[in-house]
């Protein structure tokens, strides 16, 4: 078997770089990196609770692991909800009946997205247009 990337430095890179001209969002990744402690469901509900460029930045970075996971051949419940109490009642069921040996590796690819995402926030913050003091 092939070592497989699936690129989360690319994915982090492009998250951050979409998000970080955004000022009330650029530390963002700091949450969610300690939010991954709480498991995956408890993740995926900090976009029902956030309101506009917060939001959309948790919700891309849920896309986001969806998209590497499906790569992996591992399908993470990603459904619609809005702000429908009951879809998002059940989208919490899903997550919380998710195969326990699937979630480990989840919660793994997503400790190390967010652990690249707050690196990239640490190179863009605050840096931008200026020299960098190597």
């Amino acid at each position: 078997m092939a070592w497989e990337s699936y690129k989360l430095d690319q994915y982090a890179h492009d998250l951050v770089l979409k998000y970080c001209d955004k000022k009330d969002v650029i530390n963002q990744a700091h949450k969610m990196r300690m939010t991954v402690a709480y498991g995956l469901e408890r993740f995926w509900g900090e976009q029902i609770r956030l309101e506009g460029d917060q939001k959309a930045y948790w919700k891309d970075t849920w896309e986001a692991l969806v998209k590497i996971m499906a790569k992996a051949k591992v399908k993470i419940p990603n459904d619609d909800v809005g702000n429908d109490t009951e879809k998002i009642k059940a989208m919490a069921e899903k997550l919380w009946n998710f195969d326990q040996n699937q979630r480990k590796v989840a919660l793994a690819v997503l400790i190390q997205l967010c652990d690249s995402m707050v690196w990239w926030t640490q190179r863009y913050k605050g840096n931008r247009g200026r020299k960098e003091n190597a």
